[in-house]
C-alpha cells in the first residue's frame, strides 16, 4: 500500500510541476471515453487484450549501459498485456493496425520497471497537447458512429509531424500475431552505469518469430490474435530479445515522433531474451491489476525530458483510478449502470473449449 501511496504522490508532483505543458490528465481521459465509448472497468485506451508471463534471461551485456538490477546477470520473473489501441474492447482485431506490449519486471529488493510499447517505432505527436487535439479531431461523427475524415485532414495539417507515423504505418502492414511484431520503446530514457555514466537510450524487442503481414485474418474470429498467441504458446514458449540502442549526436531525445536513423553507426547491445510461457485471460489474469506507468522506473533508468513520459503517466494513472473506483463499486453492490450487464457480457465470451481457462475470448459460434 505504500507504494501505491508513494506512486500517487508523484502523479501529484509531476502535475503540480508540469502543469504548463501537460493538460489535466482527465479531460484525456475524457476524450478517450468519448472516442471509444465508456466501458466501465476496462483501460480507457487499450481496453482489449490478454495477459502474459514469463521471464527475463539477462545476459549481463546491458550493463555497459545501466546499473540497473534487470540486466545483472540472470532471470527474473514478468508479468505482460499485448493489445492494441482504442477505448473499446469489444473492436475486431481486423480494425487494428497497430500492436502494443506492456511488460512489469520484478526485480529484487522489491523494485520493478514497467515499460508499454508499441509495434511502431513512433509516437503520432510529440506533446500532451497536440494529443488533446488528435483525440478531439478523433471523435465520432454521431450521424456515421466514426471520424469526420475532414477534421482529422485538418488536425494532420496542422500537425506536420503525424506524417512520420503514417509513412510508417503505410510501409509495414499489421503483423498477423502478437508473437511476431518488434515492439519499441518510443520515448528516449537515461541509463546510468556503475561508473556513474550516463547514456540516452532507447529500446526494442525482437521477436525470435519472422515477421509475417497480416493477410489471413480470419473473416469469423474477431480475436484472432488472442487466439493465435495461445495456440503458438500451447506449443511452446514465445520469444524476444531486448535490444539497447544508444544515441548518438544530434539524436532526438525529447521527441517521440522523432526516429533515430538506422545507419548503422548506433551502438546496440542485446541484453537478454525475454520468454513468455503463460497466456491469461486479462478478466482475472495477472495483468489485470496492473498499471504498466512507463516511470516506474529501477535505479540505474530515468526519464528524460520527453513530454509524453510525464502525461503517459498521469492519464495512465487517471484510467487506472476510474476503472478500479468502478470495481470497488461493483464488489460493495453498488454497480455502475450498465457494469453488470458488461461483465455478464464478457463472461459469455469466454469459450472454454478454446481457452482452456487461460484466455479470454468471444464466441464465434
Amino acid at each position: 500500500m505504500s507504494a501505491i501511496v508513494a506512486t500517487g504522490a508523484l502523479f501529484t508532483w509531476a502535475l503540480h510541476v508540469h502543469a504548463e505543458n501537460v493538460p489535466v490528465p482527465t479531460r484525456i481521459v475524457d476524450l478517450f471515453e468519448q472516442d471509444g465509448g465508456r466501458h466501465p472497468g476496462f483501460r480507457r485506451n487499450h481496453a482489449k487484450g490478454v495477459c502474459v508471463s514469463g521471464h527475463f534471461d539477462s545476459d549481463g551485456q546491458g550493463a555497459a549501459l545501466s546499473r540497473a538490477s534487470v540486466f545483472e546477470r540472470g532471470s527474473v520473473p514478468v508479468i505482460g498485456r499485448f493489445s492494441a489501441p482504442g477505448g473499446n474492447p469489444q473492436q475486431e482485431d481486423a480494425d487494428t493496425t497497430v500492436r502494443s506490449f506492456a511488460l512489469l519486471f520484478r526485480l529484487r529488493g522489491g523494485e520493478e520497471w514497467r515499460v508499454a510499447m508499441n509495434s511502431a517505432p513512433v509516437f503520432m505527436v510529440a506533446t500532451p497537447q497536440a494529443v488533446l487535439e488528435q483525440l478531439d479531431a478523433s471523435r465520432p461523427d454521431p450521424r456515421t458512429g466514426r471520424a469526420d475524415p475532414e477534421r482529422l485532414a485538418a488536425f494532420q495539417q496542422r500537425h506536420p509531424e503525424t506524417r512520420a507515423l503514417l509513412d510508417w504505418e503505410n510501409a509495414h502492414p499489421p503483423s498477423s500475431g502478437f508473437d511476431n511484431a518488434a515492439y519499441y520503446s518510443i520515448d528516449t530514457f537515461r541509463f546510468t552505469d556503475a561508473a556513474g555514466s550516463t547514456h540516452p537510450v532507447r529500446w526494442r524487442v525482437e521477436p525470435q518469430r519472422p515477421y509475417q503481414p497480416v493477410s489471413d485474418a480470419p473473416a469469423d474470429d474477431p480475436d484472432f490474435l488472442e487466439h493465435r498467441l495461445a495456440h503458438d504458446v500451447e506449443q511452446g514458449p514465445v520469444r524476444w530479445h531486448l535490444v539497447l540502442t544508444e544515441a548518438r549526436p544530434g539524436d532526438p531525445l525529447d521527441d517521440a515522433t522523432r526516429a533515430w536513423p538506422d545507419d548503422g553507426r548506433h551502438r546496440e547491445i542485446d541484453a537478454g531474451t525475454l520468454v513468455l510461457d503463460r497466456v491469461q485471460s486479462q478478466i482475472d489474469g495477472p495483468c489485470r491489476d496492473v498499471n504498466f506507468d512507463p516511470l516506474v522506473l529501477p535505479a540505474g533508468i530515468a526519464a528524460s525530458n520527453d513530454p509524453l513520459l510525464v502525461a503517459r503517466s498521469t492519464v495512465y494513472a487517471e484510467s487506472f483510478r476510474r476503472r478500479v473506483g468502478e470495481e470497488a463499486q461493483a464488489q460493495q453492490g453498488h454497480t455502475p449502470r450498465g457494469l453488470t450487464a458488461w461483465l455478464a457480457a464478457v463472461k459469455a465470451w469466454i469459450d472454454p473449449s478454446r481457452s482452456s481457462g487461460t484466455s479470454g475470448t468471444r464466441r464465434t459460434d
